[in-house]
């Protein structure tokens, strides 16, 4: 609670496992992901925060820094960046994305990330069945074209979604010199949806290869499956 001062005690959050079907499952794994490499990137600080609370409420949390990660299919799968990042995605029980608003758009640099996790790598899959969180910043008023293109983005990465959502608008009045949110109801709804990703990700967690267990997947062939997605052609 103390590196939380803008919670309010009362109405702390607190995951009730034994409200959830999965009780007994490990602490979940979130990876983070930010859309900015500014000194002072305000994406990056609601990140951040995010974790604080994912970390706060149980989770077991990583944040992948995109310094350094090479623009999609300029460099070859064994970049450093790039295996750092699909070991993250493919560690991770669930993700939070959050990126900048930039010309009414995610910015590259999300993008770029996103792009570089792919829907298979060999038999293994490491977005399929997992829970996603989606945020974005804005330098001006409210705006959802991000968070509305990031859901987009989750859907083809046959990620779970979580309804909630938050759009932080005129970001550099929202956080201290020390880089921490102040109160607001901004804070409120960020610390909504890592709560609600929690939730979901309990539920999730343990029964992803069900979920997703799909009919025409099972009357292919493993050398057909292999084939279908794994397509060099494209």
């Amino acid at each position: 609670m103390s590196d939380l001062p803008n919670l309010s005690a009362e109405a702390l959050p607190a995951i009730d496992k034994e409200k959830l079907a999965n009780s007994d499952a490990r602490a979940p794994r979130i990876l983070l992901l930010y859309g900015s490499l500014r000194k002072k990137s305000f994406s990056r600080l609601v990140t951040e925060e995010a974790q604080r609370l994912l970390d706060h409420m149980g989770a077991e949390t990583r944040i992948f820094n995109p310094s350094g990660l090479p623009l999609p299919d300029d460099a070859e799968a064994d970049h450093p960046k790039v295996v750092e990042l699909r070991e993250l995605a493919t560690w991770s029980d669930g993700m939070v994305w959050c990126s900048p608003e930039r010309h009414g758009s995610m910015t590259g640099i999300m993008k770029a990330q996103i792009d570089w996790i792919p829907l298979s790598i060999g038999a293994v899959r490491p977005t399929q069945g997992k829970t996603l969180a989606v945020m974005q910043v804005c330098g001006g008023s409210q705006s959802f074209n991000v968070v509305n293109q990031l859901r987009v983005l989750g859907r083809w990465m046959r990620m779970i979604t979580i309804p909630n959502q938050s759009s932080v608008a005129k970001a550099f009045l929202e956080f201290d010199d020390s880089g921490r949110m102040k109160p607001s109801s901004y804070y409120n709804r960020v610390v909504d949806v890592m709560e609600e990703l929690m939730k979901f990700t309990l539920l999730v967690q343990g029964r992803e290869s069900y979920l997703v267990d799909r009919y025409s997947e099972r009357v292919e062939t493993a050398q057909q499956l292999s084939e279908r997605v794994n397509q060099k052609s494209i």
